[in-house]
């Protein structure tokens, strides 16, 4: 749904934290284990797994120390379409995208492609009159909002033969609803419940250390002898370096976005009667308008899209900051992607915009279970094929095993025919461990081609922050930045040699992982197509071979 956020609380598996706190006093102290090894960079996706301990990184590093050194790059617009951009963020300001054709603020479509002040990229989900929407139904919602005046109450029998379909639709939408209805109420008052033992918990263990913040180097190396206590500690250390997290307090604050994110499904996504389409003032079913929306690139809440665009090319220049995976790129904000479902006709006009601006490769870290308007997104993708444009999208976070449930945009056109310019990404972590499957990942040995990095992924946060985010939407943007990379070194690639170069050289791996949302043991290279994770280092060992 919507973005490939994965739910929060689920991702971070911590809602037992403190029930350990509770049998701390009958329980005897274990022998502290063994932390497994943090990698010294926040940015562990770039670093490599022979060099650098292990950490299931892509080898950027590596590759720009090794082999790109010295060389000339080439610019590369990669088009991000996303919930919007912080334009003002300092790691990103310098390879932000800006329309040379296009005169800011003048009210004037300078360049007559149809969108006035489109200076950093467009805004699908905003008004004329400079409102947005910021909040969406999920698609299962909207579907059902629409048929279910037309078939309650009724019987296949009674509908005419002609309508059979759609009220099989309609069934399976209502089944599919009511199933997500269910499930957001009992998260609901499990996410409210483990946040509020959680944060008792904390706030407890701080008191009985005397300390303020729970951090990892206060828990390593706790200010006490106490048995019981260091147990505990210990424990909840080990749980932060195999999450990832900083400290307790980090958790904390993931959890309570966690919480909101649910409530926010309840009162928006599955709300039957809520439809913010008026905001943009465009006919939504038609779906060869193009003319509709505003200039605004960043929208009311741009994390998701800034978190994004950072991975992919935040500034490498500045020395401050992070560094992105591409050296020399611009990103354009497309801004189609509401929190709550994506509609198929944004989604189809984003791409066309992208690819009429000159992108070269768009990221897509977004998917939904439904598209009404499949049609038109696949003209889209077609016809970002026919200027070779590679697509990157996101698998999604629902632990779905994608081969036998359908994520949109498919893998697959409706014909059957694999879209050639298109690379689906699932999420891995950081370890080579059971773990090295991202938990919420969506994976398919047939419908997902690689693993990337997306799994506490630390990038640029709105108003020049940064932080973690986790999610296949964070994985997409990595494979976004090699493509990106290949581009700007090998300018002459196509986007069939891209995603061919990316594919081939992706790195096998034949752990025994987790399945993705169980606990069953599965080789690794069985979540995909090619079995792997992408690899910078030896995509551009291939890239720089004669014959492509």
């Amino acid at each position: 749904m919507h973005f490939s956020f994965p739910s929060r609380l689920r991702l971070l598996g911590l809602s037992v934290l403190f029930p350990v706190l509770a049998s701390a006093q009958t329980t005897p102290p274990a022998s502290a284990a063994p932390a497994p090894v943090a990698p010294t960079s926040p940015q562990w996706y770039l670093l490599d797994a022979q060099q650098d301990g292990g950490v299931m990184g892509v080898s950027v590093t590596r590759a720009y120390r090794e082999l790109l050194q010295g060389k000339a790059s080439t610019p590369v617009l990669v088009a991000v379409i996303d919930a919007g951009i912080d334009t003002a963020h300092a790691d990103l300001r310098r390879v932000l995208w800006r329309n040379p054709r296009e005169v800011a603020g003048n009210g004037l479509d300078d360049d007559k492609n149809g969108y006035v002040d489109d200076v950093y990229g467009w805004n699908f989900l905003g008004g004329a009159d400079g409102r947005n929407i910021n909040e969406e139904a999920l698609e299962e919602t909207r579907l059902l909002a629409r048929l279910q005046p037309l078939y309650q109450g009724k019987t296949r029998t009674s509908v005419p033969a002609a309508k059979r379909a759609e009220y099989d639709l309609y069934l399976k939408v209502k089944k599919s609803y009511e199933a997500k209805v269910k499930e957001n109420t009992e998260q609901l008052q499990q996410f409210a419940q483990a946040y509020a033992e959680n944060k008792q918990g904390a706030e407890g263990l701080k008191q009985a250390l005397g300390v303020e913040r729970l951090d990892t180097a206060t828990l390593r190396n706790p200010p006490t002898q106490n048995p019981e206590l260091r147990q505990v500690t210990t424990g909840l250390y080990q749980t932060l370096i195999q999450t990832g997290f900083a400290s307790l307090d980090d958790v904390l604050v993931e959890m309570q976005r966690g919480l909101q994110e649910t409530k926010d499904q309840q009162q928006y996504g599955l709300n039957l009667k809520f439809n913010p389409r008026s905001i943009v003032g465009d006919r939504p079913d038609d779906l060869k308008q193009r003319d509709y929306g505003n200039r605004d690139a960043a929208g009311p809440d741009p994390m998701h899209g800034t978190h994004v665009a950072g991975i992919i090319g935040a500034d490498r220049e500045n020395n401050a900051g992070i560094l992105g995976v591409a050296p020399n790129v611009q990103i354009m904000s497309v801004r189609a992607i509401p929190d709550g479902d994506e509609r198929d006709k944004d989604v189809a006009n984003a791409i066309r915009y992208a690819v009429d601006n000159g992108a070269q490769i768009i990221n897509m870290s977004f998917g939904k279970y439904y598209s009404p308007q499949r049609p038109a997104v696949e003209e889209a993708i077609r016809y970002a094929d026919t200027k070779g444009v590679l697509l990157i999208h996101s698998a999604g976070n629902e632990n779905n095993n994608l081969d036998n449930t359908t994520q949109y945009p498919s893998p697959n056109f409706l014909n059957g025919q694999r879209i050639p310019n298109m690379i689906t990404v699932g999420a891995s972590s950081r370890l080579n461990d059971e773990s090295l499957a991202a938990d919420f990942s969506n994976y398919g040995k047939v419908q997902v081609d690689v693993f990337a990095p997306g799994n506490q992924i630390y990038s640029t946060l709105p108003g020049s922050k940064y932080g973690n985010l986790s999610g296949t939407s964070m994985a997409a943007p990595v494979v976004a930045g090699i493509a990106a990379t290949l581009k700007s070194y090998f300018p002459q690639l196509t986007a069939a040699q891209l995603k061919r170069i990316i594919l081939a050289s992706a790195q096998p791996v034949h752990t025994k992982v987790r399945q993705p949302g169980s606990t069953k043991l599965v080789d690794f290279a069985e979540l995909s197509r090619t079995g792997g994770i992408v690899n910078l280092y030896r995509a551009v060992q291939l890239a720089q071979q004669p014959a492509q």
